[in-house]
């Protein structure tokens, strides 16, 4: 079912084009934890593709806290200590933070990648998918601190082929108020079959066509805390492809959670949702397999959020350096179209190599603008002349989809550049100013704390589905304000191998009151009226 005001609206207010006078910027803040992949020597591949952060509310304290999932021994695929462990860091609310990880059993067993977060139970609490090598864990939150591995009970437990997970998508594919999960998997990797790989006599990480491609798996949720793998079922499994990042968003309209994946020097896919748990692979025919000039990519993180303002939701990817950050742009007819060049992203991300992009409004102005990890693939001491290690950077965008890329000007070279991997953001210290905490290849993590100065006004909304699933995820949201109207959806989903499940937000610019309309997952319209800014505010779907 389509919004009927979609189709009347195209932003046409000048007042959301107006940009305030100051950049975005952001504060670096440390927090106590280094990714270890065990790197080596050797170049075995997933030590270059660790580096997955979730960004949630654990104890539903208010505050969000952050969870890093850790690399393992590759030669056991178990992890050798505390250095290897995953971490969970409790927030207290003002944006310090502390480890809880042995209370709450976190701390994992195996070489873990991607992380995702959804309360696939809607008993209350956000449990947590860790996607790892040749292991997945579901985690349930108990409620009282502690979560349990419940990763057998579920059916979750690895039953074929070894398969290595970089990302996953929590979403209600079959609208039936409970969610589902999507997982990403990468490459076929085997220690004891891997391909030595040189350049100039010397080791690095072998290109992605030296490995087959494996199959995305689809798990649709049961209701009784179980889920059956519709892989094969709903057609997913027929397109096997070399997985980095996914998102979910329904980009036609039409009620239905549809799936991109962004592939390794293969062509993306997406994924649309047919209804009745059955999707088609339309990548080609929508435009968004290969980009302009029909060449390959590598293909890594993504995120699939409507950046123009327009009602319908665009898809932003990132790849390495001379290849550009692609959008592709919704036409709003079932389709999408380059818009990498115009929109400046093409030029601005010409030598930059990324892995996470989130879009968000880091400063509350109306428009979305997009935070990217950077980092090479290769290690530092490449053989081949590149920049392995680079800093982050944020395009901010001025207005109608076109964007400037900010670094220093942002504040993100206060830190050394990283071989950057996974990304999160939320408000973590309650100024309503979306923060960011990103993770490195053998090096620290780093919390970047929004402190642009001239940022707008803001709304958070907090959804409860009762009808639909109880995080809201799908439901659509316009809000409109005296400049003009936005648009956004619910979603975990974000970047590479990461996930935020914080309230939705909106940048507000100027304004301070503003009319919220809801499409919920169930179908179901909701509409507030005269809405007030710079809070976080409880909406419960009607029964």
């Amino acid at each position: 079912m389509r919004w009927p005001f979609l189709t009347l609206i195209f932003l046409t207010a000048a007042g959301l084009a107006q940009k305030p006078a100051a950049p975005v910027h952001f504060a670096y803040q440390p927090i106590p934890f280094a990714l270890d992949s065990d790197e080596s020597a050797s170049r075995h591949v997933p030590e270059t593709m660790a580096g997955g952060v979730a960004v949630f509310d654990y104890n539903n304290d208010g505050a969000l806290d952050i969870f890093f999932a850790n690399g393992a021994d590759l030669r056991t695929l178990r992890k050798t200590g505390a250095k290897q462990s995953n971490r969970l860091f409790a927030n207290d609310g003002r944006g310090h933070f502390t480890d809880v990880t042995e209370k709450a059993g976190l701390a994992g067993t195996g070489f873990d990648n991607a992380v995702a977060i959804g309360d696939y139970d809607n008993d209350g609490h956000p449990d947590i998918f860790v996607g790892g090598v040749h292991r997945n864990t579901l985690y349930h939150n108990n409620g009282d601190g502690a979560f349990t591995d419940v990763t057998a009970k579920a059916g979750l437990a690895p039953g074929g082929p070894k398969l290595w997970s970089v990302g996953a998508v929590w979403g209600d594919f079959n609208n039936d108020g409970r969610l589902d999960l999507f997982v990403v998997n990468y490459l076929a990797w085997d220690l004891a079959t891997e391909p030595p790989c040189e350049y100039r006599g010397v080791r690095e990480y072998c290109h992605p066509k030296y490995y087959k491609p494996t199959a995305n798996q689809l798990f649709l949720n049961k209701g009784d805390g179980t889920f059956i793998d519709a892989s094969v079922s709903s057609g997913i499994a027929r397109y096997p492809g070399k997985g980095m990042g996914a998102a979910a968003a329904d980009y036609d309209l039409d009620g239905r959670l549809d799936i991109f994946v962004t592939n390794d020097s293969l062509e993306n896919s997406l994924f649309h949702n047919l209804g009745n748990g059955r999707f088609e692979q339309v990548a080609l025919n929508a435009g968004v397999a290969l980009v302009e000039s029909g060449t390959y990519m590598s293909g890594m993180g993504t995120d699939f959020r409507d950046v123009d303002n327009d009602g319908y939701p665009d898809i932003v990817l990132v790849a390495l350096d001379s290849e550009t950050f692609p959008l592709f742009r919704n036409s709003g007819r079932g389709d999408f179209f380059d818009n990498t060049m115009r929109s400046r992203m093409g030029p601005l991300s010409r030598t930059m190599a990324g892995y996470s992009p989130a879009i968000a409004d880091f400063d509350n102005d109306g428009w979305k603008d997009v935070f990217v990890t950077r980092g090479h693939v290769q290690p530092v001491h490449a053989a081949r002349a590149l920049t392995a290690e680079q800093p982050n950077t944020i395009f901010r965008n001025t207005g109608g989809g076109r964007f400037e890329a900010l670094t220093e000007e942002a504040g993100l070279t206060a830190q050394p550049p990283r071989r950057h991997r996974g990304s999160a953001f939320g408000d973590f210290n309650g100024d309503g100013r979306l923060d960011v905490v990103t993770v490195s290849i053998s090096g620290p993590a780093e919390i970047w704390m929004n402190d642009s100065p001239a940022a707008g006004h803001w709304l958070e909304l907090r959804l409860e589905g009762t009808r639909s699933n109880r995080d809201a995820i799908g439901a659509r949201i316009k809000v409109t304000t005296k400049a003009g109207a936005q648009y956004g959806h619910v979603t975990t989903a974000c970047g590479y191998a990461s996930s935020s499940a914080g309230p939705a937000h909106f940048g507000l610019g100027a304004d301070v009151a503003a009319t919220v309309e809801i499409r919920w997952p169930s179908g179901q319209m909701q509409r507030l009226e005269n809405v007030k800014a710079d809070a976080v505010v409880k909406v419960v779907e009607p029964r």
